[in-house]
């Protein structure tokens, strides 16, 4: 029969024991000076048992003015906090764990300082159980953050009387186009000036509805476009030639530079239907503006029920483009998006993609496309 020749581990003798114990003493005692942010070891009665190299020169205290006293006693009463010591007080009994505790005080040597407080329980080797109290200065960090926004709330001040202004230029110049257009005598000219006065309407229209969202925050499109479309329907449109208008737009939103030219893009398709589509003695109109997404994919649509743009106004590939098209399709490539248009007798639909979505964009009565699903929101609006 074999035998074993492991042994058990020998104990050391007493005396290496004790040497160990204060040897381990002395390493905690170190490792709670190396750490940079302010510390105190409390015991179960609040009292401080030890404290750290980061705490006496943060605070310019002497060690006789802490050790062996209770921590609402420290100083000049500045942390006879009465909530402060509750905390503390369940730490030991209780297990619990106190973080990120603010208290702002002012203390003699320092001034006003704000402070983070972090507390737990540990043991120490004889079984007596031990609060470890971080404290982190953060005042520099909460000067800091009123001055990003003290200087965020005068950029918005500032952004906000800019848009007024530039609110205010617009007006001035749609009032004097419209002028212009009404004292000329060429007929050309006064197309020219209509067209000009209709363009710089549509961005003002785009800028007023941009004025109404939270600046740097995402746009919901669905109320954007209801309201931009309907503010641009209530200024193209007369009693003499009633047109319905109908926005289907569901959930989702786009930062405010896709907003800019998802706008500009539906006000010029609007322009050109109003145009060339709505025109002579046909029947009511009928103008639905479409925008679906999924995930990262997005298509806007804008169809109608007229007679039609005409050949070569909405196609790059012709000689003859429109200025409207020009600017939809520059914005449109802005938007890493390609411009699609269906023709048919009862009606025109233009649409602008991103992605790969392969839901069809919604058709008018007699246009040959897939039906829309049901939409989560949109407006309807007649004039």
């Amino acid at each position: 029969m074999e035998t074993s020749n492991s042994r058990e581990p020998s104990l050391p003798p007493k005396s290496q024991r004790r040497i160990d114990l204060e040897d381990a003493h002395s390493l905690a005692q170190a490792i709670v000076d190396t750490i940079r942010d302010p510390l105190l070891v409390l015991d179960q009665h609040l009292r401080v048992v030890t404290a750290n190299r980061a705490f006496y020169q943060m605070f310019m205290i002497n060690r006789q003015d802490v050790q062996d006293r209770p921590i609402y006693g420290l100083g000049d009463g500045q942390w006879d906090i009465p909530e402060l010591r509750l905390l503390l007080k369940d730490v030991a009994p209780r297990h619990t764990v106190m973080e990120a505790y603010e208290v702002e005080r002012d203390f003699p040597a320092i001034g006003r300082r704000s402070m983070l407080l972090n507390a737990r329980e540990v043991f120490n080797q004889g079984g007596q159980k031990l609060i470890l109290l971080v404290i982190e200065d953060v005042t520099d960090r909460r000067a800091a953050e009123r001055e990003i926004a003290g200087l965020l709330q005068q950029k918005e001040t500032l952004l906000q009387e800019m848009q007024h202004r530039v609110a205010n230029s617009l007006q001035i110049i749609v009032s004097i186009l419209l002028l212009k257009a009404r004292t000329v005598q060429s007929e050309e000219t006064r197309l020219h000036l209509r067209d000009a006065h209709q363009r710089v309407m549509s961005v003002a229209a785009v800028q007023q509805q941009l004025l109404a969202s939270n600046h740097g925050k995402p746009i919901e499109i669905g109320p954007y476009l209801s309201r931009l479309c309907e503010a641009l329907l209530a200024s193209m449109t007369d009693d003499s030639r009633p047109i319905s208008l109908q926005v289907r737009a569901g959930d989702g939103a786009v930062t405010s530079a896709e907003a800019v030219s998802i706008g500009l893009i539906v006000t010029e398709l609007m322009i050109n239907t109003f145009k060339h589509a709505f025109v002579g003695d046909r029947a009511a109109g009928r103008l639905v503006v479409t925008y679906e997404a999924a995930e990262a994919n997005w298509r806007l649509a804008v169809s109608d029920n007229g007679i039609g743009t005409p050949e070569g106004h909405l196609d790059l590939d012709k000689a003859t483009p429109g200025l409207g098209t020009i600017i939809v399709e520059a914005l449109a490539k802005q938007l890493d998006a390609r411009m699609e248009v269906a023709r048919n007798p009862r009606g025109t639909t233009v649409s602008i993609t991103h992605g790969t979505l392969d839901r069809a964009s919604p058709p008018l009565t007699g246009v040959s496309r897939r039906p829309l699903p049901k939409s989560t929101g949109g407006s309807v609006a007649s004039v």
